[in-house]
């Protein structure tokens, strides 16, 4: 992962389509410089939450509040039953346990509210050559193979997750779309490929807008 404040700087406008009309109480995890905050309507009320220093005090200029820790160590800083909309723009894939994330945070959330953000998506088609063809898992300063992600989603598998931890998918899309340009046999490969194994393949990312249902 690129630990420059370029890395958490970005707007994110892409999964900016995937937020609700309603909402008045916003919780960000990993707010990075807070540059999501103008994508939300004005009159809500936004909380982040960033361990990187140099981000977080960035954010504190924009944001309602802003606690610097990770998500487990914040947790406690958070009030129950008080957020209306989460956002997770590439963070799950950071944590060492996604199930207790989905988990705790129903503490924390009111029932109806939604999660809207952004994951990597393993299945792409350059990931997928490399794995195949270079018989290599190679991790890297950034992208689906970021030496700093824990857990490694598809498509499927991320919307199985949804499903059993209690949330309805009401939207979900490839995002970040990367278009092979046919220049070499490499990336005529990668052309064919994405025809074989399907549309999902030509996605970096999945983005999504799911909803609590409450308990069951």
């Amino acid at each position: 992962m690129d630990t420059s404040l370029s890395y958490y700087s970005g707007v994110r406008a892409e999964v900016a389509k995937f937020l609700p009309e309603q909402y008045s109480k916003v919780l960000e995890i990993g707010c990075g410089e807070g540059g999501f905050h103008n994508a939300l309507l004005q009159e809500s009320e936004h909380w982040g939450v960033e361990p990187v220093h140099t981000a977080s005090s960035i954010a504190r200029g924009k944001l309602h509040r802003v606690i610097e820790a990770s998500y487990l160590e914040a947790f406690d800083q958070l009030p129950d039953k008080y957020f209306d909309l989460v956002i997770c723009n590439d963070v799950i894939e950071h944590m060492v346990d996604h199930d207790e994330f989905f988990r705790t945070i129903k503490q924390k959330i009111k029932e109806d509210a939604c999660l809207v953000g952004s994951i990597p998506n393993v299945r792409y088609v350059g990931n997928l050559a490399k794995l195949l063809f270079m018989r290599d898992w190679r991790y890297e300063g950034e992208g689906v193979l970021d030496r700093t992600h824990l857990r490694f989603f598809t498509q499927k598998s991320l919307m199985r997750l949804f499903r059993e931890n209690g949330f309805e998918i009401e939207a979900f899309a490839g995002i970040n779309k990367v278009e092979p340009k046919l220049t070499s046999p490499r990336t005529f490969l990668k052309y064919v490929l994405t025809g074989i194994f399907g549309r999902d393949t030509r996605f970096l990312q999945f983005g999504f807008r799911v909803r609590y249902m409450g308990p069951s």
